[in-house]
């Protein structure tokens, strides 16, 4: 297969920018070192790395850290995205934080539907996220929820909130986002529900989401995945309380999102490398993910 026929055009975008503290900037260059780019079923183009950022303290913003930053790193995502959109191929954007998940959807000439796949959907505002990393603020972002980082929001058009759907979070009832996700009217599955049935959940949340737009994109954060299983997210306990995927949950789930005729392109988020036991963590991660995109 030569580059002209490639499915798959892969972007990296080396950021901490968003996050809480170094590491997912990594990413990219870890998951490419563990095989994930010849790995993809359907062949890839690697597009290389947009311009990173490494974390570091923001005492001049401590409520919306390195919003400039973020915002520039998601500018750059965005037109690189629409460069991997006009030579035909599905972007799979690779980072870094969760931010950039707004680039991605910006480089859409028509914005398309959101399938959040999260331990937490992102919904967060610096009035509402004490250690203000915006990281957990992308989705209020695109929403516009009152508060928002201005900044950020600037990178593409406003969504509606009926063009996302949230999968596999762990939030309990009285939670901060788990209320706004009722509050706006955002249909989502969680966690307990993808573990009970993955291929029922999955099915559900694709029919909804092929309901709601003509074209969707899926963001996947691995700290949707229970760490003790799959020991890679940022926040190592993000998807155990009550109860984070297993893997093969996360890649059951995957492979439906992805068959459907109305995927356009995946975001992949929130790998921090050092968190990795052993290389090997890494490698199966990569193997076991991009097996199920074929």
């Amino acid at each position: 297969m030569t580059g002209m026929d490639a499915r798959w055009g892969v972007l990296g975008v080396p950021s901490s920018a968003g996050a809480h503290t170094p590491g997912l900037e990594k990413g990219p260059a870890a998951l490419r070192a563990a095989g994930l780019v010849e790995a993809l079923p359907g062949g890839a183009v690697d597009l290389g790395d947009v311009p990173g950022f490494r974390w570091r303290p923001d005492p001049g913003r401590p409520t919306a850290k390195h919003a400039a930053v973020v915002a520039r790193v998601a500018a750059d995502t965005a037109a690189a995205t629409a460069e991997i959109l006009a030579s035909a191929r599905t972007p799979l954007v690779v980072g870094g934080d969760c931010s950039i998940t707004v680039g991605v959807v910006a480089g859409f000439p028509e914005p398309p539907g959101l399938l959040y796949v999260d331990g937490g959907p992102d919904l967060y505002t610096p009035a509402t996220r004490v250690n203000g990393n915006l990281d957990a603020m992308g989705l209020a972002c695109l929403l516009r929820v009152p508060g928002h980082v201005p900044e950020l929001a600037a990178v593409g058009p406003p969504r509606p909130a009926s063009s996302v759907v949230s999968y596999g979070h762990c939030l309990p009832v009285g939670d901060h986002e788990r209320g706004l996700l009722d509050e706006l009217g955002i249909p989502h599955v969680t966690a307990a529900e993808v573990r009970a049935d993955p291929v029922g959940a999955a099915l559900r949340a694709r029919t909804t989401m092929e309901s709601a737009a003509p074209r969707f994109v899926v963001h996947c954060d691995v700290d949707v995945l229970s760490f003790n299983d799959t020991p890679l997210a940022d926040v190592p306990d993000s998807g155990d309380a009550p109860a984070g995927l297993l893997l093969t949950e996360l890649t059951a789930s995957l492979s439906i999102f992805t068959a459907s005729p109305r995927f356009a392109g995946l975001v992949l988020t929130e790998v921090n490398p050092d968190h990795a036991p052993d290389p090997t963590a890494l490698t199966e991660f990569a193997t076991r993910f991009a097996a199920a995109l074929g």
